[in-house]
């Protein structure tokens, strides 16, 4: 089981950009990493998806066009680039780590079922 960590969550105006950042003190590279979110009094959602070879990608529909997913092998590094923030992309918002290495594939729409290492989430609240 990895140890996962978010990092980059904060308070920005509607409109504004976050950049989150997930890494772990085990490999994520050859593993397909999810993002998801949730808010108070919701259920947890997925946000997006990225294959293991970093060519696949999923999205939410609320966030398609607006969030890309991306990931640095090198740096053992998973990000998600928050463009065109609305409020009710407030939430809080966790990585995770699929159970198989070598899977390639995201699921689509997604399912958070496959994904067992887990980070605590980091805070993003877009507010005026």
């Amino acid at each position: 089981q990895a140890h996962v960590v978010e990092s980059g969550g904060g308070l920005v105006q509607p409109g504004g950009s976050l950049r989150l950042s997930c890494t772990s003190s085990e490999i994520l590279s050859g593993y397909v990493i999810g993002w998801f979110r949730q808010a108070p009094g919701k259920e947890r959602e997925g946000v997006s998806c990225i294959g293991n070879r970093g060519g696949n990608s999923v999205y939410a529909h609320s966030v398609k066009g607006r969030f890309t997913i991306s990931r640095d092998n090198a740096k053992n590094t998973v990000y998600l680039q928050m463009n065109s923030l609305k409020p009710e992309d407030t939430a809080v918002y966790y990585c995770a780590r699929e159970r198989w290495f070598g899977g390639n594939w995201c699921t689509d729409p997604m399912s958070a079922t496959t994904f067992t290492s887990w980070g605590q989430g980091t805070q993003v609240t877009v507010s005026s």
